[in-house]
């Protein structure tokens, strides 16, 4: 059974997450360690700066390349932290910009130099493909899902919360597969909360629970369109920023602005449309880690909300592994993507894979 390291690095822009797994891109034989490789505060906040620039941004920027550059480093140093020997790498890179609409997505980072520091065949650039033949190009988790939830009672829903929210429908019957963006994760929350504190994420949610939620702005907040799109259908994080900042956030308190965020989240989950009512959600991601947005998702969905963990997951780890997964796959030739998934016409193979 081939061996692979999965690495992702997500919107939330914590860091580069790593996992070493055993698959064939249809079932897992074994897991391995994962670790989180946080990136520096310089890092990441150039890649926050860029995220702001990349609908503008040249492939040959000079702040791009640099960045680009030292993110693929940490990358390097997280495979090596594994210590664990692998047949394939799966790297997704950092997404800066995605805009399906436009048949764009951009993530950023170096494979060759990756393949070259590592000594492992990398495969990459995961999403261009479905996007260019009409997907949304996200998320490319439900494969990696319902490989895991075989043995699961189903209907069931498996939410990731990063900095972008998503969830996959898992039906009565196999290949019954459902995935979207249900809307903001913890991105608009981290950016209030590094605006009004000295912290980078509401620990704890300590913030959040010792304010209130603003009902009307809210409401304004969830009059987005996006939410009255059919699914499948994907997020750029920065795609509420217009209307978080016309909803009249800014003139709450720093609590009751994360507050209203936090039920932001719950709201935008809660309104999820699926064939048939999942009799449980399983969430991953940081946003399982912070009670203020797992007591909202209890009493917005009035279903078991769970960590993944009661399942025997890893939920830090989920992410990586799915790209350890997805780059079995893409080594075989098997699809990354579905019309359920994504809405691609057809079931679509994808990435690529550079060798040292």
């Amino acid at each position: 059974m081939p061996r692979t390291i999965g690495l992702m690095s997500g919107t939330s822009l914590d860091g580069v997450d790593a996992a070493w797994l055993e698959t064939d891109g249809e079932s897992v034989t074994a897991f391995g360690p994962a670790l989180t490789m946080p990136y520096d505060d310089a890092l990441r906040s150039d890649l926050r700066h860029i995220l702001d620039l990349a609908p503008s941004l040249a492939p040959g920027d000079a702040r791009l390349v640099s960045a680009v550059t030292r993110l693929t480093e940490c990358h390097v140093r997280a495979v090596r932290a594994l210590d664990r020997p692998a047949d394939l790498i799966g790297f997704h890179g950092q997404t800066i910009l995605h805009q399906p609409d436009r048949r764009r997505t951009w993530q950023v980072g170096d494979a060759a130099l990756l393949a070259r520091e590592t000594g492992i065949p990398v495969a990459h650039d995961f999403r261009s493909a479905d996007v260019a033949s009409g997907g949304e190009g996200a998320p490319l988790a439900p494969m990696y899902h319902a490989a895991l939830a075989r043995n699961l009672d189903r209907p069931l829903a498996v939410l990731n919360i990063g900095g972008v929210a998503n969830v996959t429908w898992i039906g009565p019957e196999d290949g019954d597969l459902i995935a979207f963006d249900t809307g903001p994760g913890n991105g608009p929350l981290d950016d209030w909360i590094t605006r009004h504190t000295r912290q980078r994420f509401d620990r704890d949610g300590a913030l959040a629970r010792s304010g209130t939620a603003d009902g009307a702005v809210l409401a304004r907040l969830m009059a987005h369109p996006y939410f009255a799109r059919p699914a499948p259908k994907s997020l750029d994080r920065l795609d509420f920023s217009r209307s978080l900042a016309a909803s009249g956030l800014d003139a709450l308190s720093p609590a009751d602005g994360a507050a209203t965020l936090v039920a932001f989240t719950a709201a935008s989950v809660a309104g999820s449309a699926f064939p048939s009512r999942p009799r449980r959600w399983l969430v991953s991601g940081g946003g399982r880690h912070n009670p203020a947005i797992m007591t909202a998702l209890c009493a917005a969905l009035g279903v078991r909300v769970e960590a993944v963990e009661t399942v025997g997951w890893d939920g830090d780890a989920l992410e990586a592994q799915c790209f350890g997964f997805l780059a079995a796959r893409v080594a075989r030739g098997l699809p990354l993507s579905l019309p359920g998934t994504t809405g691609v016409p057809a079931p679509m193979p994808g990435g690529r894979i550079v060798t040292r």
